[in-house]
């Protein structure tokens, strides 16, 4: 018997108590570690804010898991180990003497769970890492013939299984080589979503009393996000967007009935989100928004489980409070505190900042939004939020104070042809009850001046109220009801809407498997345009979103 072995029977006696004990360890360590990249089935990217949990933070690098495992020194860092325990004088040896255990970040251990026989095996060819390594260092002593014996027996018994384990860590390694020598990129993630959309709408007449004259329609919208990280906390997007879904606007006379996707690019493929954002520290998160970027897509818009245009609401209006349709373009964002409970943040964008015209545009002298929101988090499940922007518009940008989501006079109270500023006031709130039940909703109140011609101003207000039932009928399903107003003039010398108008809305996700879902949904509008002498119209869709 050679001096090594006779050294390693020294410490068998450790190897049946270790690998007993050191089943948590392999499992633990057998645990997929968790990848959380930006979002693919919202328009929003996943901004940070008080309102959302630290998970969702978007991020291109493997995060450690709640139940990785740390070498512990001395078992009383162990809370679930009492000196009582049968174990514990085995544990204290292995742990103070030997250094062979490990313990939750938690500060448990975790003793009374099962393992398997490749846990143990595995468990077993660890501790004889560590007492080769013992040996090494010259620490272990002699031992007796009895240790010899076990020490053998164990080897015997578990050798298929340390085998067979050796030849799963082969393959895995074989297979990550295959992997990173074809990967697409080692700092880009490819994700996307694809939408099919069957739509039809009815109603006597269109709004003003025209005949509305509207068949079935069938349109699509593609898009992919090229997701860039270089640190691990940072996140470049660029988008590619390409669809042929109708804007039924036109048909109805109101952009009250559009819907939340609705897109024309006429199948050309365009570029459309394109942002940069980085964290400063734990303090802030930047946001450089390089093309025509929503606000919605730089900051919370408090209505989590209706807000995605491909898994959240049908309709334009029933996604999120109007006050974030103020404006769009390319600029810059900046949330201060994202993670703690209370976040401040501030927005500017410039829909023509790239033109250098002599028109009074580019990125400070033409037309422009900034927004500011505070946010906060009053317990896990309750958020709500103030919001205040002013906005600028002229004949270079278009004159439309809602983006599309209110009368045709709350979005031009001045006609289409008079550069208007605005200042806009909203509340917004979201409750998850449960899992399974999220009740949120907005209110908004606008005023606007005219610029141009005789000083004019206008006012307007707006709400909505959404449930959603998380997990209905099938696991991943959801079931969403919107009811609101949309914006309306309640106050000018020019134009005031007349009537109320109210929409209300009932979609119910199917969701087939991870990446396909089927909604169906109706959207009713009562009064359009605020006018009672306006038909009711109805809206039914079929929308079925691929994402991956």
């Amino acid at each position: 018997m050679t001096k090594f072995f006779w050294n390693a029977l020294r410490l068998s006696p450790v190897i049946l108590g270790a690998t007993l004990l050191l089943g948590n360890r392999v499992q633990a360590a057998e645990t997929p570690v968790d990848v959380v990249v930006p979002t693919t089935t919202t328009d929003q990217a996943a901004v940070p804010a008080p309102q959302i949990a630290a998970s969702q933070t978007p991020t291109l690098v493997s995060q450690v898991p709640s139940n990785s495992l740390a070498q512990v020194t001395s078992v009383s860092q162990l809370s679930d180990v009492q000196p009582t325990d049968w174990a514990f004088q085995a544990l204290q040896s292995l742990v103070e003497r030997y250094g062979c255990i490990a313990g939750y970040p938690d500060g448990t251990y975790r003793g009374n769970r099962a393992l398997t026989r490749y846990e143990f095996a595995a468990g077993l060819n660890a501790c004889l890492d560590r007492v080769n390594e013992l040996i090494a260092t010259a620490t272990a002593d002699q031992v007796t013939r009895e240790d010899l014996a076990t020490l053998q027996r164990l080897q015997e018994e578990f050798a298929a299984e340390v085998a067979t384990l050796r030849g799963r860590v082969d393959a895995l390694e074989a297979q990550t080589a295959e992997l990173e020598a074809n990967q697409f990129s080692t700092t880009t993630v490819l994700n996307g979503e694809v939408i099919f959309a069957i739509s039809d709408v009815f109603a006597d007449t269109a709004v003003e009393g025209a005949d509305l004259e509207y068949n079935t329609v069938l349109g699509a919208r593609a898009r992919l996000n090229f997701d860039t990280s270089f640190g691990g906390r940072d996140l470049l997007r660029t988008r590619l967007q390409a669809a042929n879904l109708d804007n039924n606007s036109g048909e109805t006379g109101t952009a009250m009935t559009r819907l939340g996707f609705d897109t024309n690019t006429n199948n050309d493929v365009v570029i459309d989100d394109f942002f940069y954002r980085f964290p400063v520290g734990d303090a802030a998160l930047v946001q450089l928004n390089f093309s025509n970027l929503g606000l919605d897509n730089s900051l919370y818009s408090f209505n989590p489980a209706l807000e995605s245009a491909g898994r959240g609401a049908i309709s334009r209006y029933g996604r999120f409070s109007p006050i974030y349709r103020t404006g769009s373009g390319a600029g810059l964002a900046v949330s201060l505190n994202p993670e703690g409970p209370l976040t401040i943040s501030g927005v500017f964008a410039a829909p023509n900042a790239a033109d250098p015209g002599a028109g009074g545009v580019g990125l400070f002298k033409g037309a422009y939004t900034a927004l500011g929101q505070i946010g906060f988090r009053v317990s896990d499940a309750f958020t709500i939020g103030a919001t205040y922007a002013r906005s600028y518009q002229n004949t270079a940008s278009g004159i439309d104070l809602f983006g599309s989501t209110g009368s045709a006079n709350a979005n031009a109270p001045f006609g289409e042809n008079v550069a208007t500023e605005a200042n806009h006031y909203g509340a917004q709130a979201s409750l998850q009850l449960g899992r399974s039940l999220n009740l949120s909703g907005w209110v908004g109140y606008s005023t606007a001046d005219a610029l141009v011609g005789p000083a004019a101003d206008a006012d307007m207000f707006y709400w909505a109220a959404t449930l959603a039932l998380q997990d209905f009928g099938r696991e991943g399903s959801q079931l969403g009801i919107i009811f609101g107003q949309p914006p309306k003039v309640t106050d000018s010398a020019l134009v005031e809407d007349p009537d109320t108008s109210y929409h209300l809305e009932g979609l119910y996700r199917l969701q087939l498997n991870q990446n396909i879902a089927i909604t169906p949904g109706v959207l009713v509008i009562f009064n359009p345009e605020h006018n009672n002498a306006n038909d009711t119209i109805y809206v039914g869709t079929l929308r079925t979103t691929f994402s991956f």
